[in-house]
């Protein structure tokens, strides 16, 4: 039978989906399920979302009226005695909600919720992957271990989607499960931007630096992790720095690395130049103060705040690595850099801020790629497709 034509939920017979993720700040896996979840035809689908804390993705759902379900051992660091509490935690609501459809994302929540899912006998086990952890920096036997928990989460789950084709690349030899993995590429609706002026005026009082016509800035909007490699773009600046004195650089975001990135600009001598806001919430409405946008990331599985990024127009440098290439053709819609090539990275730059043209070359050429490739309806679209297959 399709799943539309089971009453299982007993709401106006909906397919009832449930959507599982670790962390409730606001990143692009969250972005994800937010998508989603609020756009999805609500007379056809009974939606929940099962999070770990109480954060921005938290508040959102429940902003449109999504129900939020917290599992309070739900974390992303590997630790025996939370996961297990995390299992029989989704364990519990698996049985209590009675799912059609368990829609997992990010590694932790797929581990535990696939095998959770399975044990429940959830009719439909979607786990979508956001990235692989073992592309990041880590010892040889930590990825290992990743690589074979990721293994068996897409073995439990009846379905994995892969954001980008890199994603799908990364696994597509791996046995007995090459049948089971469809791409999806992530899409957006464009951001609610403030107007350059008024995004220049904002950004620049938040740090209570002067705001002059000639103020170039380079910008980033990123989770403050290792994996962006926001240390190399602050080293590659601080050899712009020394050469035009109009140059700042702005990195909007919160994470782990802050403190390493703080002793990083001073070690550089650069606190009135480069400025680590913070995390700022809907911070796509500050692109528009960007003269340049950089995304140095060493993986990345797709990267969608570079779909943001076309949305504003804005010319783009970003990392040669992950899914990026399948947005930045390189001289097309963008410049790409090796990974921690801090001369390629200040190179890039210098060209963007020495060509007006090729900026608006690139910017436009970006915009017109993102919407005609990267729509959020079409990605939508896509993925309730799946759902109802049998």
């Amino acid at each position: 039978m399709g799943y539309n034509s089971r009453a299982v939920s007993n709401n106006l017979n909906k397919t009832k989906v449930l959507f599982v993720i670790t962390k409730s700040n606001f990143g692009g896996a969250q972005k994800y399920v937010y998508d989603l979840a609020t756009n999805m035809p609500k007379d056809k689908f009974d939606i929940a979302v099962a999070l770990g804390g109480s954060g921005l993705l938290a508040q959102k759902l429940q902003e449109k009226g999504i129900r939020v379900l917290a599992i309070s051992s739900l974390t992303r660091d590997l630790n025996t005695t939370s996961d297990l509490s995390a299992f029989f935690e989704l364990f519990a609501i698996f049985r209590n909600e009675k799912p059609d459809i368990v829609h997992l994302n990010s590694a932790k929540a797929g581990g535990v919720g696939a095998l959770a899912a399975r044990l429940c006998g959830v009719h439909k086990i979607i786990f979508t992957a956001h990235g692989w952890a073992f592309n990041e920096e880590r010892p040889f036997w930590q990825k290992l271990i990743i690589k074979f928990f990721s293994w068996i989460t897409m073995i439990l789950s009846h379905k994995t989607i892969a954001v980008s084709d890199a994603v799908k690349n990364d696994i597509k030899n791996w046995p007995l499960i090459n049948d089971k993995i469809v791409v999806i590429k992530n899409g957006i609706k464009e951001p609610k931007f403030y107007t350059k002026e008024t995004a220049r005026e904002k950004l620049l009082s938040l740090v209570g630096a002067p705001h002059t016509p000639d103020t170039f800035i380079i910008g980033t909007i990123a989770e403050l992790h290792k994996s962006k490699g926001l240390q190399y773009a602050i080293e590659a600046f601080a050899d712009l720095a020394q050469i035009d004195s109009n140059l700042r650089y702005f990195i909007l975001g919160g994470g782990d690395e802050k403190e390493h990135l703080d002793m990083l600009v001073r070690h550089y001598g650069l606190q009135e130049r480069v400025f680590l806001v913070g995390f700022i919430e809907d911070a796509a409405r500050f692109l528009p103060a960007f003269n340049v946008f950089i995304l140095p990331s060493t993986t990345e599985a797709l990267g969608l705040v570079l779909l943001e990024a076309g949305h504003a127009k804005l010319p783009v440098i970003a990392s040669n690595v992950g899914g990026i290439p399948e947005i930045i053709e390189d001289g097309i819609t963008g410049i790409l850099v090796p990974p921690r090539n801090l001369k390629g990275l200040a190179d890039a730059i210098k060209k963007l801020i020495e060509s007006p043209a090729l900026r608006m070359s690139l910017g436009t050429a970006l915009h017109k790629k993102v919407n005609s490739t990267f729509s959020s309806e079409k990605a939508l679209s896509t993925t309730l497709t799946l759902y109802e297959k049998k």
